[in-house]
């Protein structure tokens, strides 16, 4: 198995709605050792708005902005034949990067879906993922000082990467630069193979969801770890019966008890007390989410620490053989988890979800019957990607390849076809709405907290720079609502 380690730089933190500026990947063999690496940075699309506090972040002066050597559409495009390539040579690949899974991933999976390309790569055909950040805090809930760190403001050791890469002497000058934190999470996941070596495979064994969720099905107890406001706590746990351990609402969130509590006890309580019970804090159930890479390690690093140290170990055995054995038990479990669920459903807000928000709810089947002509679409000339949409059944790919053409090639698109893309972005960006992606209005106030606020330097070295660098891409901002006021 070959490990790729890689970091985006974006123009937001929704997920839905953040556009790829910069992407660093490093490609590592078997050891850990580097074989090849991956670095792009593009031009920010015509179509969307970007964070002031993003930008800051990541030093996307508006020269980067505009002048870079790729369009947004061809890094995207370079960077799925890199690791498309990557794989064909080096076979099934773990994909990981620090706090990826909620993070990275997501964009990853976004971007492809809006740039017509299979949304998916990180985790099938062959490939899997993991999540660096899961591996440290796993690797300092064993070990509190297995690496160098120092408090954040809550008095808890920071988790932060350039933290943990300046603290154990790894070069951190150009931290949030995608290659630079690449490559600084692959110094650090190096020194905790160094430092934990007969851990380092058991981190990697959840990888996959499928072996998560046999472990899960077949085992009787485990470790799993879990943070909490920069406390890093393992738990000693045992699954529901295996043929009513999964949550019956969200797919992939297994459910597991934790053994400090009297299992015998709770079994006796009726359905209305067990209810009850399952709402009292500290919560004796905990979710395993099988898609998120989550640490799963023996039982005998959870039965070393507090509370488990102070209960003898037969008991804890006796506690999970309960669970294993008693199916209606977890049967009841899961008929309480279902209710919350539909409970919560009941009062969510019911707005139409815009195509963007829609990768997961949206109909994959469709999305699917479709993916065929991906490839026909990207060999195509600009020109002729027109002609190929028109062969789309999904209506949200066919407006995602209509902003395609908008942003690289305008001119092939016919008069009234542009001039509708060109008033839907209009209406997007320029709404004085409440609404869930970045306006100008947004841009603007988000700028004005940064400029005015002093205690906001981000990496800037001086207020003289930070000024300069907010007077640049609040040029390109306005410019961006001119172009759309004409609309």
């Amino acid at each position: 198995m070959h490990y790729v380690v890689w970091d985006c730089e974006t123009d937001s933190a929704q997920t839905d709605w953040a556009t790829m500026l910069e992407v660093g990947a490093v490609l590592l063999d078997n050891n850990f050792k580097k074989i090849d690496q991956f670095e792009a940075r593009c031009r920010l699309p015509k179509d969307r708005v970007p964070t002031a506090t993003a930008l800051c972040i990541n030093k996307s002066n508006v020269d980067l902005l505009t002048k870079g050597n790729y369009s947004h559409y061809q890094m995207i495009g370079l960077l799925e034949q890199t690791f498309r390539g990557w794989a064909k040579k080096h076979g099934s690949l773990t994909f990981l990067g620090y706090s990826s899974i909620n993070f990275d991933d997501e964009v990853i999976r976004k971007e492809f879906f809006k740039s017509l390309r299979k949304p998916y790569l990180t985790n099938t055909e062959g490939n899997v993922r993991h999540d660096a950040l899961n591996i440290v805090r796993a690797a300092f809930a064993i070990d509190d000082d297995i690496l160098q760190t120092e408090l954040n403001d809550k008095g808890n050791k920071s988790m932060k990467l350039e933290s943990l890469s300046r603290l154990n002497g790894i070069e951190s000058i150009d931290a949030h630069s995608a290659l630079a934190d690449t490559i600084m999470t692959v110094k650090v996941l190096d020194l905790i193979k160094e430092k934990q070596p007969y851990l380092w495979p058991e981190y990697f064994k959840t990888s996959s969801k499928i072996i998560i969720e046999n472990l899960i099905k077949q085992e009787k107890i485990f470790t799993i770890q879990e943070s909490f406001y920069g406390k890093h706590k393992l738990f000693c746990t045992a699954p529901l019966h295996p043929n009513a351990c999964e949550h019956p609402v969200y797919k992939g969130w297994f459910q597991a008890v934790d053994l400090r509590v009297d299992i015998e006890l709770i079994q006796q309580l009726n359905y209305g007390d067990l209810k009850r019970e399952m709402r009292k804090s500290p919560k004796f159930l905990r979710t395993i989410r099988s898609n998120k890479a989550p640490i799963i390690l023996d039982q005998n690093y959870s039965m070393k620490v507090d509370p488990y140290t102070s209960i003898d170990p037969n008991i804890l055995m006796k506690r999970a053989e309960l669970m294993k054995t008693n199916e209606k038990f977890s049967k009841d479990i899961l008929s309480i988890l279902k209710e919350n669920a539909e409970e919560r459903m009941e009062t969510a807000t019911q707005v139409d979800p815009a195509p963007e928000e829609t990768l997961y709810s949206g109909g994959f089947d469709k999305m699917n019957k479709d993916a065929f002509l991906f490839d026909e679409f990207h060999k195509a000339n600009w020109k002729d990607k027109l002609s190929v949409l028109s062969k789309f059944k999904d209506e949200r790919l066919v407006g995602f390849g209509h902003k395609l053409i908008y942003n690289e090639a305008p001119e092939v698109l016919p008069k009234e076809l542009h001039k509708k893309i060109k008033r839907g972005i209009a209406e997007r960006i320029l709404s004085t709405n409440n609404e869930k992606w970045t306006t100008i209005e947004d841009f603007h106030e988000d700028w004005r907290n940064i400029y005015e606020n002093d205690d906001k330097m981000f990496a800037f070295k001086t207020v003289d720079e930070k000024l300069k660098f907010l007077d640049g891409i609040k040029e390109y901002v306005d410019n961006l609502e001119q172009i759309y006021l004409e609309a």
